[in-house]
């Protein structure tokens, strides 16, 4: 199997050839950035499989880089950052980031968050083409897109794995610990299931501040009602 491909950007080289080491270590192949334009060059010439991003740089910061990327594609981003509060996370988290890591954290945490999210975004797609349509959505499992109303819409993979979920498990009743145990494998909180679930709503619903399909159960978390 070919190494997946981490592109770290990050202006701290000291940290980028700490991530380097450890992300080699474990058989990634490993490319680096300084600024937001070295990582653009990169992504668009290499074939990108996950992004570790800084948010605080020269220039373009990781904020409106994630949200250049976001625009093409739906490559997992991880922001590494040393800023913790829960607004700079809720924003990374907003623009489309899969996970946002404190950089008080070890390489090898780091590490397992990256083989996270990628082991989440490539999970195993089914041998034939499987498709799953509740009122204007259809999903498609093997090539995993998503249609609005016949409106191909994109999606993230941490999006995508929401609504997977809820959609094979219609009407079923989902707390907060267990959607941040399936698909963040423990490790986040309340805000984290809220914000990516808002981004879900504002895609797939016709008016997400009355959602139709991803409905709160209130004190507890959601149930899809589609079925």
């Amino acid at each position: 199997m070919n190494a997946k491909t981490i592109l770290v950007v990050d202006d701290d080289q000291s940290i980028a050839d700490l991530l380097r080491d450890f992300l080699e270590n474990d058989h990634f192949y490993v490319l680096t950035a300084s600024n937001t334009e070295e990582a653009w060059e990169a992504f668009q010439q290499s074939a990108v499989d996950c992004l570790i991003l800084d948010i605080m740089m020269p220039g373009e910061n990781g904020f409106a880089f994630c949200r250049r990327i976001r625009a093409k594609s739906d490559v997992p981003i991880l922001f590494l950052s040393a800023r913790s509060a829960d607004v700079d996370k809720i924003r990374g988290l907003t623009l489309g980031g899969d996970d946002y890591i404190v950089k008080t954290a070890s390489p090898g945490e780091i590490v397992a968050r990256v083989k996270a999210v990628l082991r989440r975004s490539a999970s195993n797609q089914p041998p034939t083409e499987t498709i799953l349509e509740f009122g204007h959505l259809t999903l498609n499992l093997t090539t995993r897109e998503l249609a609005v109303d016949g409106k191909n819409v994109m999606l993230t993979p941490k999006e995508y794995e929401l609504l997977q979920l809820f959609l094979e498990h219609p009407r079923h009743v989902f707390s907060y610990d267990q959607l941040l145990d399936k698909l963040w494998d423990g490790v986040g909180d309340k805000h984290t299931v809220r914000v990516h679930l808002s981004r879900l709503r504002e895609k797939i619903e016709a008016n997400p501040n009355d959602p139709q399909y991803i409905v709160n159960v209130w004190g507890i978390g959601y149930r899809f009602e589609g079925g």
